[in-house]
Order: C-alpha cells, then sequence, then structure tokens
C-alpha cells in the first residue's frame, strides 16, 4: 500500500467505523421505539422500508455526483442528512414524526457507497476484495461496539442511543472536511462520462454478479428487518422477553464474530479459493444459518443454543460473501464507473430493504416466526444457485 493510498484509505475507514457506529447504536431500538408510539410488527417493517425506498431514489443521484463532483463533499451531505434525519427521529412527537426522520435519512443515505467508491479509486483492481474486507472488518468493529453503547444509553434514556448517534454523525462529519483531499483518484487522465444503467448492464458478467448482490442484500435485509421483533417473540433472558438491550448484545455478538471473519480469516480464505468459489460457499453458510433460526430445537439443542449456532454459521457466510461480490463487481467494471456501479448497488441494498422490511414485519404479525427465518434462507440460496452459474 503507497503513502498516498494510504492517507486516503486510512480517513475513510474510520469515517466508515463512526458512521457504522451511529447506525448499529440506533439499530436495536428503532423497532422497539416504534412499538413505544403503537406501532405493529407491520409498521415496524414499513419503517425500514420508507428509509430503504429514500435511498433507493436517491442512491444513484448520490453516485454518480460522486463520480462528477468528488467524493467528499456527497460524503459531507449524506452526513449531514443523517444528522437531520436522527434529531427528528429523537424529537418525534408521534409514529409519523419517525417516519419523516427515516425517510429524511434514507433521501441522503450514501455514506457506505460513497465511502467504497473512495476506496476503489485509491486501491488497484486486484487488491479491491482485500480492501473492501477492511470495510467488512470496520463494520465488524462498529456492530461490536455499537450495539453495546446503545444497551448502556437506553437504560439512561429512551432516545439516548438516537442522540448518541446524531453525536457521532457530526464527528464523522467533521472527519470528512478536514481528512478526505478532494481528490482521491489515483489517476490525472481525463475520464469518460459514467455509463447509462443499460451500459452497465452490458458489461460482461456484471449482471450476473449484481443479481448474486441483490440475493444477498434481500436475504439479510429481511433477517436483520426483522430480528429484534423475532427475538423479543421466541427467546427470554431472566424471565422476560428480549428488549432493546438484549438484541443490542445480540448484535454486539455478531459484531464480535464479523470482526473476526473479516479482520483476521477472509485474506486467508481469498487467498486459498477465489472469490468465486468463496461467495457460493459464503451463501451456502448463510442459507444454513438462517434456516437453522426456524425451529425451535434441533438436535438436542433448543433456544438460545440453537440461536447461537445458527448465528455462528450465518454470520461466516455473509461475512465472506459480501466483500468478495464487493471485490468482482468492483473488478469487472471499468475505473470510470466505480460511483455509478456502487451507487447502483446501493439502490439494489435499497430495494432489498423496501422488500425485506415488509415481508418480515407481514410475517412476524403474522405470527410466522419460523417463515420468517425460511425466507431469508431462501432468498441467500437462491444467490449461491446464481454464484454457480458463473463460468470459472
Amino acid at each position: 500500500m503507497t503513502t498516498g493510498t494510504r492517507s486516503v484509505l486510512l480517513p475513510v475507514l474510520l469515517i466508515v467505523v463512526v458512521d457504522v457506529l451511529a447506525f448499529t447504536m440506533i439499530l436495536p431500538l428503532l423497532p422497539f421505539y416504534a412499538e413505544h408510539f403503537g406501532a405493529t410488527p407491520l409498521e415496524v417493517g414499513a419503517l425500514t422500508s420508507v428509509f430503504a425506498l429514500a435511498s433507493l431514489i436517491a442512491g444513484p443521484l448520490l453516485g454518480r455526483w460522486s463520480d462528477r463532483h468528488g467524493r467528499r463533499p456527497v460524503l459531507m451531505l449524506s452526513q449531514a442528512g443523517t444528522l437531520i434525519g436522527l434529531l427528528i427521529t429523537a424529537w418525534a412527537p408521534s409514529l409519523a414524526w419517525v417516519f419523516v426522520g427515516r425517510i429524511i435519512a434514507g433521501l441522503t443515505a450514501g455514506n457506505l457507497a460513497v465511502a467504497q467508491a473512495t476506496i476503489a479509486d485509491v486501491t488497484e483492481p486486484s487488491k479491491r476484495s482485500r480492501t473492501f474486507g477492511l470495510i467488512g472488518a470496520a463494520f465488524g468493529l462498529g456492530f461490536l461496539i455499537g450495539p453495546a453503547i446503545s444497551a448502556g444509553l437506553v437504560k439512561i434514556n429512551l432516545v439516548g442511543p438516537l442522540l448518541g448517534a446524531a453525536a457521532l454523525t457530526v464527528i464523522s462529519l467533521i472527519c470528512t472536511t478536514t481528512m478526505i483531499p478532494r481528490k482521491t483518484r489515483l489517476s490525472d487522465a481525463v475520464e469518460p462520462p459514467p455509463p447509462s444503467r443499460r451500459e452497465l448492464f452490458a458489461i460482461p458478467g456484471l449482471r450476473l454478479l449484481l443479481a448474486q448482490f441483490f440475493g444477498y442484500t434481500l436475504s439479510f435485509s429481511t433477517f436483520t428487518a426483522g430480528l429484534a421483533l423475532f427475538c423479543e417473540r421466541r427467546y427470554t433472558w431472566n424471565g422476560r422477553p428480549f428488549h432493546v438491550s438484549e438484541v443490542a448484545w445480540v448484535l454486539a455478538a455478531v459484531g464480535l464474530w464479523g470482526l473476526v471473519v473479516q479482520g483476521g480469516l477472509i485474506r486467508p480464505l481469498l487467498k486459498r479459493f477465489g472469490e468465486r468459489r468463496l461467495v457460493a460457499v459464503g451463501f451456502a453458510c448463510t442459507a444454513l444459518g438462517f434456516a437453522l433460526l426456524a425451529p425451535t430445537s434441533l438436535l438436542g439443542l433448543s433456544g438460545l443454543g440453537l440461536f447461537t449456532v445458527a448465528g455462528l454459521i450465518s454470520g461466516l457466510g455473509t461475512g465472506v460473501t459480501r466483500p468478495s461480490l464487493m471485490g468482482l463487481i468492483s473488478q469487472t467494471a471499468p475505473d470510470s464507473a466505480q460511483g455509478a456501479v456502487i451507487g447502483f448497488t446501493q439502490s439494489l441494498q435499497s430495494a432489498s430493504m423496501v422488500v425485506g422490511g415488509l415481508l418480515s414485519g407481514a410475517l412476524i404479525h403474522a405470527d410466522a416466526l419460523g417463515g420468517y427465518a425460511l425466507i431469508a434462507a431462501a432468498f441467500a440460496a437462491v444467490a449461491g444457485l446464481l454464484a454457480l452459474l458463473r463460468k470459472a
């Protein structure tokens, strides 16, 4: 890694950690916060979906703006919108205002996509999978620390995690302003304009990779959107159902395992198996892990024991799949289209959150807890079959 690459990569990773901390601090809170205003499980799912729908509309624009005008101003815009959305949510007098806050945050939710485009700017194509693995490690660190902070803040006040996330967003905005250079691309050559969506789909191999990515995000979004309410209805701790603190500690454990997988295991696994085979294996593990959540007991395991086994297997799967798949997508797309392609993956992720939020909310509302787990597993299994279609 050159000095120039390091001078951009390190602050970007720092910003990702701070942003993920803010995100994971409110992740275990929002379902219960919405229930505080009388929301049903279906309305909780809709809360995830409206955020994603707003991001779906704005994501491609943010990606293309970052290609044309630079990564830093778009990062700053995204972080400012996140801050406003968090404050509106924290001070919401009703459920309707919670929806308003999430819509505003969704319209500017381009932090991760632009951060990934920035990394693509300063990293050689052959090294991008490993570097995207560092983003995964940053996610793992955020998921480890953020929920733990949330578990502490919620004991002080229900809106504590929201205000804490807002404070972290301010820090992230300051870091972006002072640490990210105006220019991040390695080359000064004049580049062609970003391709249209039709031209993107015409790039050999890219369409199938994007379909796999959509399957991955649809599976993961369905799982995460319903996780809090699933845990509340299925598991107990000290004689009472799971609530914000318990779900927060579950997410912290997920973060710790993700940090191990993406911070330590991903490099030797990539070296041994390569991205394509690792994607297929990752989908298989994800599908198996999510499917194991459906029964209440299996092979002598029950309750939290089976939940732990399922989490370890699915965590390994999701941990190796995303960076490997993003590396393949980035290698397949031309340098001039990195922002557009990654912005499009953000749109696919947003679309999956729209579907996953509504689907998980509807299934849990109908008390179909096993169906919720199996549909998340099915999406991963289909994506795995698509991965096998790709020629070696």
